[in-house]
């Protein structure tokens, strides 16, 4: 009598279950902010047992760092910079500035996960939310080398123009999600943002000489 068969032993599938909880972690985020995520929420979200959340990741604090760094939440700047080619960093200081904007609008418009948690960190702050905020300071960093070096150092105004327009393009895009008008531009629409990228290449060129490596 042959044996009846069996089907071979089922394996977690390691790499499936991390994308799994690095995706719940967002939309529980999204959906009941920071003060509901847990490792029991996240585990729930995913459909998978908590005990893995310990075994892969080592606990909810080192999650949430992974799906910073994974650029799920921030956009990392090689992504930002991925269509520009290997001669990105020679153009001059003022062109890679701009298109740096540029490119850093274009992607948090496109984050409607992203937004959610920035409009919900505004009004919880904990250890979690330092978490993010200690990827997005290590952000910058990166950020300050592709765009700083030289121009950082001869016009020592710069970083602070950076940091504002950095501010303010996340205000407006937050805004954007309840409100069309801001002074009078349209925050909703391609053309309204159109119009704010020209005003920042044509205050990039203003303030920054073309001498400026």
């Amino acid at each position: 009598m042959v044996g009846s068969e069996h089907p071979p032993p089922r394996t977690r599938d390691r790499a499936a279950t991390e994308e799994r909880l690095l995706t719940a972690v967002g939309e529980v985020l999204a959906r009941d902010g920071f003060k509901a995520l847990g490792v029991g929420s996240v585990a729930r979200q995913a459909g998978v047992d908590k005990v893995l959340i310990y075994r892969y990741f080592g606990g909810l604090p080192e999650l949430l760092r992974a799906w910073g760094a994974s650029g799920r939440f921030w956009p990392r700047v090689a992504d930002l910079l991925e269509h520009e080619g290997e001669d990105f960093l020679r153009r001059p200081a003022a062109e890679r500035w701009a298109r740096f904007f540029e490119h850093f609008i274009d992607e948090l418009r496109r984050r409607p996960l992203t937004l959610a948690v920035l409009a919900a960190e505004v009004e919880e702050r904990n250890e979690l939310t330092a978490i993010l905020e200690t990827e997005r300071e290590e952000w910058g960093a990166e950020a300050a080398r592709v765009l700083g070096g030289p121009a950082f150092e001869q016009v020592p105004h710069l970083r602070g123009v950076t940091l504002l327009l950095v501010a303010g393009a996340q205000y407006l895009i937050l805004r954007a999600r309840r409100i069309r008008w801001f002074g009078g531009v349209d925050i909703q629409s391609d053309a309204g943002w159109g119009e704010l990228k020209a005003s920042i290449r044509t205050l990039a060129e203003q303030l920054i000489p073309p001498t400026v490596p």
